[in-house]
């Protein structure tokens, strides 16, 4: 009996343990375990196209896990019910620890951090689509909508810094330090629905994947996201991007900004260095034919000399057109009375044949 009660003593002592080092949950938020060293910035990934009309975008985030931080990557999910919106999770720096603050969905835009999750989640609210008589209407100027059909669009410029922060934390050491709005106080306070199935699918694959540890890929995920949930391979993935020191996605934008102030030929130089084709390729290129065709002229200058030259030759030939035709023209003559080419020969032949008459003349008459 003595033996029960001490263990009934150090289970209820134990429980008692495991309550306090749960955090507090504050209305309209889950909080998970935290960590004492904050999630890495947030990778530079393109948006997958949208399997269909009614999805809506879920942006990746850094999650928590035995083995350190790892990557869930972003996709479109298919809301609970009309009119619900979706609110990203978001850490947060308290009592000394980075906390997770998980999502939900709701009527309304709460607060997530100020974190710069991107395609229309730019720190406050949401500027990716909106509810319109029980139908989600899209902002074409920041989704992906692939070689879907999507009808109910609108447009909505959406400004984004070239060098947004890419910070995926609030408060601490170099966190966001954007605090909740009026509204956000008072979404946060609305009635909301927990991440479905397919979110905490997606979220469980990515744990389970040890290439989307934050110690494996450097803040590189090979899948930053997926076109379906739970579906990691295929046409649908998109692997993170390299980004350059101000957050872009690369050399792009400054290529193209430079190839306006400059000429021709520096432009084919700038898509050499974007392209990385190469100098065989670019020969074919418009841009180096001006220099081609500055050579031909250098050709054409060379061509006179050698035109020059032949008046040399003419000169030459014209004393020997001049003097020695009257020469051979005095030649022919002589030719002509020579006796082989003329009759007189034959005439000489003639008179041998009159010497035979003046033989018989020799003889005696009678």
């Amino acid at each position: 009996m003595g033996m029960r009660r001490s263990w009934s003593v150090i289970i209820w002592f134990s429980l008692m343990l495991a309550g306090l080092a749960i955090p507090a949950v504050s209305e309209g938020q889950v909080i998970c375990t935290g960590n004492a060293s904050p999630p890495p910035e947030l990778p530079v990934y393109e948006q997958p196209p949208i399997p269909g009309p009614g999805y809506i975008w879920t942006p990746g985030y850094w999650g928590g896990g035995p083995s350190g931080y790892f990557w869930v990557p972003g996709t479109w999910i298919q809301p609970p019910t009309i009119g619900l919106l979706w609110t990203p999770g978001y850490w947060g720096w308290r009592e000394g620890i980075y906390v997770w603050n998980a999502g939900y969905w709701g009527p309304h835009i709460g607060f997530y951090g100020g974190v710069n999750y991107g395609f229309g989640y730019g720190g406050v609210g949401y500027e990716g689509g909106r509810w319109e008589n029980g139908v989600f209407a899209y902002n074409r100027t920041v989704n992906n909508f692939g070689a879907v059909t999507i009808t109910n669009v609108y447009e909505k410029t959406v400004i984004v810094a070239p060098g947004a922060s890419r910070v995926s934390f609030n408060g601490g050491s170099g966190g966001v330090t954007l605090r909740p709005t009026a509204e956000e106080e008072a979404a946060a306070h609305e009635q909301h629905v927990a991440a479905n199935p397919a979110q905490l699918e997606q979220e469980r694959t990515a744990g389970n994947n040890r290439a989307l540890l934050a110690s494996e890929n450097r803040g590189q995920p090979p899948i930053a996201a997926t076109a379906k949930p739970g579906e990691f391979t295929g046409k649908g993935v998109v692997a993170a991007r390299s980004a350059g020191p101000t957050g872009t996605l690369g050399p792009k934008p400054i290529g193209a900004a430079g190839v306006k102030p400059t000429s021709t030929a520096p432009s084919a130089l700038d898509k050499k260095e974007t392209t990385g084709r190469s100098e065989t390729t670019l020969k074919s290129d418009t841009p180096v034919k001006p220099l081609n065709t500055e050579a031909k002229p250098l050709n054409t200058e060379a061509k006179p000399t050698n035109t020059g030259s032949k008046p040399l030759n003419t000169e030459a030939k014209l004393p020997n057109n001049g003097k020695p035709k009257p020469l051979n023209t005095g030649a022919k003559p002589k030719t002509a009375t020579s006796p082989k080419a003329s009759n007189p020969p034959q005439v000489a032949t003639g008179s041998g044949a009159h010497s035979k008459p003046s033989s018989k003349d020799k003889k005696p008459p009678g």
